[in-house]
């Protein structure tokens, strides 16, 4: 099978990123053939703001590039992993002159949200769901903290809902988890479009003893992250408990004065994965407090494959990825008491937490190794390919 990839890089690289490099190597070593169009965000600095607002809705550069490469090559399937804001829907229409198969990774909420997040002002925010117009997105500033450039999302939004790009040039979707499916389907995609296909740890890191004793927090610093429930819970446990937080981002300070008022958390920063991996094995768990809507929670089955339970907010796909009781534990999103105290649930029952090592290290096995997920890709694949 020959695969077109299609995806807008980040500036910052994230698990976005890391996903869809995982998957293309998959591909390749099953024999595939996967050839890659990308553009940076890195570009975004020198396009005139008049121009990126055009090219958002529609990127003639796309239309072009992409059809010359599917004229150039017999391609089975096109695979758009992410097309904001420079590749831009144009590449649906690409597809669609060269009549290739066209597949959309639904990796964040963009489609129906102007901050891809479903989140604002530090809270769930799913104001513009249903809504013909996204216009709450405008008003608060939801994208980059403008409103012109809300305003620009809003209307890529709409104007492609309105020539129904999203339900005639996109043959199928593929959710991370059923959480994410649910919210499409209720903001008007069509259910039997979309297929749930997790993201996948390949290759397997192996498992660990957890023999450091110790909590780990593995991601960006920020708001959405839980960041700020995260330090409160451990100012309220009852006794001591080392935390290590590997990352960086806007709440770097908050989490350095951290540092400075309590010996119990250590701050590391951006690290190699093979180091990452190290501290997850030797955790006690790994906390995962996000506030809003993951679609997915990469770092959560990182930690399932190193044998490491997971202690999550009860809120988005992490609720679903994590079973309580049985892989780790689950509290209130944002409650940072009921967080420290399933904190200290864990480290109390030394018993349990063995137990949930050993289904956190079966359920990485049953369901998010590359065998697994590769299988699924190519079910999904076949139900579009042009006989």
């Amino acid at each position: 099978m020959r695969i077109l990839s299609v995806h807008n890089s980040y500036q910052i690289r994230g698990g976005e990123d890391e996903s869809r490099k995982t998957e293309e190597n998959l591909l390749r070593s099953r024999g595939h053939t996967v050839d890659t169009y990308e553009v940076s965000n890195d570009l975004i600095a020198d396009i005139p703001p008049a121009n990126l607002a055009a090219r958002t809705l529609w990127s003639q550069e796309t239309y072009r590039a992409v059809g010359q490469l599917l004229a150039a090559a017999s391609y089975d399937i096109v695979h758009v992993q992410n097309f904001f804001p420079l590749i831009s829907p144009s590449v649906f229409y690409a597809a669609k002159s060269a009549n290739v198969p066209v597949i959309q990774t639904l990796r964040n909420y963009r489609l129906i949200c102007p901050n891809a997040l479903f989140f604002r002002d530090g809270q769930v925010c799913e104001d513009c769901v249903g809504k013909p117009i996204p216009y709450p997105g405008i008003v608060h500033s939801c994208y980059r903290e403008s409103k012109a450039a809300s305003a620009v999302t809003a209307a890529m939004i709409v104007a492609h809902r309105m020539v129904n790009t999203w339900k005639s040039k996109i043959d199928g979707y593929i959710a991370l988890t059923e959480f994410a499916k649910r919210k499409f389907t209720q903001s008007g995609f069509p259910a039997e479009k979309i297929h749930v296909k997790s993201n996948f740890v390949s290759p397997d890191p192996g498992v660990a003893e957890g023999k450091g004793g110790y909590a780990l927090y593995v991601g960006r610093l920020s708001v959405e992250k839980g960041l700020d429930t995260l330090l409160e819970a451990w100012e309220q446990l009852e006794y001591s408990i080392d935390l290590k937080i590997v990352g960086d981002g806007p709440l770097t300070d908050l989490v350095v004065a951290a540092t400075k008022k309590s010996d119990r958390i250590e701050w590391l920063g951006r690290l190699p994965v093979e180091d990452v991996y190290n501290l997850m094995g030797n955790a006690r768990f790994l906390v995962f407090p996000s506030k809003w809507y993951e679609t997915f929670g990469r770092v959560a089955v990182e930690a399932f494959a190193k044998g490491t339970p997971v202690i999550a907010s009860e809120i988005g796909a992490i609720a679903e990825i994590v079973n309580s009781g049985e892989t780790g534990l689950l509290f209130e999103a944002g409650n940072a008491s009921d967080l420290a105290e399933k904190v200290m649930t864990l480290m109390g029952d030394t018993y349990s937490s063995l137990q949930m090592r050993q289904r956190s290290r079966d359920e990485y096995l049953s369901k998010y190794t590359a065998d697994i997920n590769y299988i699924r890709l190519i079910e999904i694949y076949e139900q579009y390919l042009v006989r």
